[in-house]
């Protein structure tokens, strides 16, 4: 199974995203966006195993811009 990976604007959003799920026990981690997935970003997602859609909604009613969501390949 893939990855679920929030795009992001900028790393400064992905670190400060971070932080946030953080606050709310979200658990996540700042990964490279893969290439080719039909998401123009700075290159940086979020990687939320779990709450995967709350954690996109708590983003967005922080004001923090999500690109879209992308699959990560699972290693």
């Amino acid at each position: 199974m893939d990855k679920p990976l929030i795009a992001l604007t900028s790393i400064t959003y992905a670190m400060k995203g971070k932080s946030l799920l953080l606050g709310y026990g979200i658990f996540s981690e700042i990964q490279r966006t893969p290439k080719g997935r039909g998401v123009k970003s700075c290159g940086y997602s979020l990687y939320v195993p779990k709450r995967t859609d709350e954690a996109q909604a708590i983003l967005e009613e922080n004001g923090i811009v999500v690109l879209g969501r992308v699959q990560g390949d699972k290693r």
